[in-house]
């Protein structure tokens, strides 16, 4: 019998760990070199819900206490962390979405934490106000710009599935936190007859074990930085298109919300839905492609080429640039969750945690 051709992989994958428990969803890199993953609470089994690794083995950081929260309000505890990521300043940032399940917030959850990885001590946490992070909000992603106020800015995405979504700006220097592009088009996720995702062949939808199939609805999720700082880049989950904003109208709270949604760029169809988004220093963005089991990357004169693709790719979530210029990036079947598959587990563990090299840096917006 003739052979048949397949679907052939591009560009290299290194698989760096494997895991065999709870389902992870971010992944970060120090300046050093180490690693940290986080596993939010969605029903797996979650010991430690941030983890670094070391030599092989997943280490509850910074220590247990940390990962033992009394309820979902505890604001000393990390709740159900969502994403973590290193900053220019190689000090780690915890984004604790503080909602188990999907459940609604409580006011002291919503939280972001850094720890200072020179003593692995927590230096600062930012609880956000119930203003801002609203009953609705699911802390998604999160980037920094160190060079503005006293300490720096970062911005978060509002990912919310049942809410208004938007991005959160948050001072480091004071922890005062507000909200733009508040229920904003740029923010929401596309309705169905707009965008219909197809993954691993199948259309991808909220599909519980009774009643009729949803629309994906979560809004906002990856974010990434321009190497220059001058403007955030964002897409809904639930969409083939990404966005662009100002950062100098984001940072400024005198601004009025009509002048920042008057600096929204819309940046065109990507190709395909993403969950991450990453820059590198070289002016590149990364894009996940969950449709197609890739990563592409946009170059400075607007061009797409794929990065890598590969069948192991199953949902790309977030994306990372280390300073050893390698992109890491996390591959964890979310799509294959009981609530996208009428209340069946379709994951096979292990979910996978990879890197490829790019030959550039991470964006260090610093002093």
């Amino acid at each position: 019998m003739t052979a048949l051709s397949g679907d052939e992989p591009v560009g290299q994958l290194e698989l760096v760990h494997a895991f065999t428990g709870p389902m992870p969803t971010g992944v970060t890199v120090s300046h050093t070199g180490r690693i940290f993953v986080n596993f939010p609470k969605w029903g797996d089994d979650v010991r430690a819900t941030v983890v670094e690794l070391r030599e092989g083995h997943e280490v509850p950081f910074p220590d247990p206490a940390w990962n033992s929260a009394s309820g979902n309000d505890d604001a000393g505890a990390f709740v159900s962390v969502q994403n973590i990521v290193v900053d220019p300043a190689d000090r780690l940032w915890v984004v604790d979405a503080a909602s188990p399940m999907f459940q609604p917030t409580q006011p002291g959850g919503p939280k972001l934490v850094r720890i200072d990885l020179d003593g692995n001590d927590v230096g600062q946490v930012i609880v956000f106000p119930t203003d801002v992070a609203l009953p609705s909000t699911y802390l998604n992603d999160v980037r920094f710009d160190l060079r503005r106020g006293a300490a720096g800015i970062a911005y978060l995405t509002d990912s919310s599935d049942s809410g208004p979504n938007g991005i959160i700006v948050v001072d480091l220097a004071t922890g005062a936190s507000w909200r733009r592009l508040h229920d904003h088009p740029s923010t929401r996720a596309e309705p169905l007859p707009s965008y219909r995702p197809v993954v691993e062949g199948r259309p991808f939808r909220q599909r519980p074990a009774d009643g009729p199939p949803r629309p994906v609805a979560m809004g906002s999720d990856g974010i990434a930085i321009s190497a220059d700082g001058a403007r955030l880049y964002y897409c809904p989950l639930a969409s083939r298109r990404w966005y662009s904003v100002a950062t100098d109208a984001l940072a400024d709270p005198t601004v009025g919300e009509a002048d920042v949604a008057a600096t929204v760029v819309d940046e065109g169809d990507k190709g395909g839905g993403s969950d991450g988004l990453e820059s590198d220093d070289a002016g590149r963005f990364y894009l996940t492609s969950y449709e197609h089991n890739a990563v592409l990357r946009r170059t400075p004169d607007g061009e797409f080429e794929t990065l890598v693709h590969d069948p192991r790719l199953l949902w790309p979530d977030t994306l990372f640039i280390a300073t050893d210029g390698h992109l890491y990036l996390i591959a964890n079947q979310l799509h294959r969750q009981p609530a996208y598959q009428r209340g069946q587990d379709l994951r096979h563990r292990p979910y996978a945690l990879f890197r490829t090299r790019i030959d550039a840096g991470p964006v260090l917006l610093r002093p």
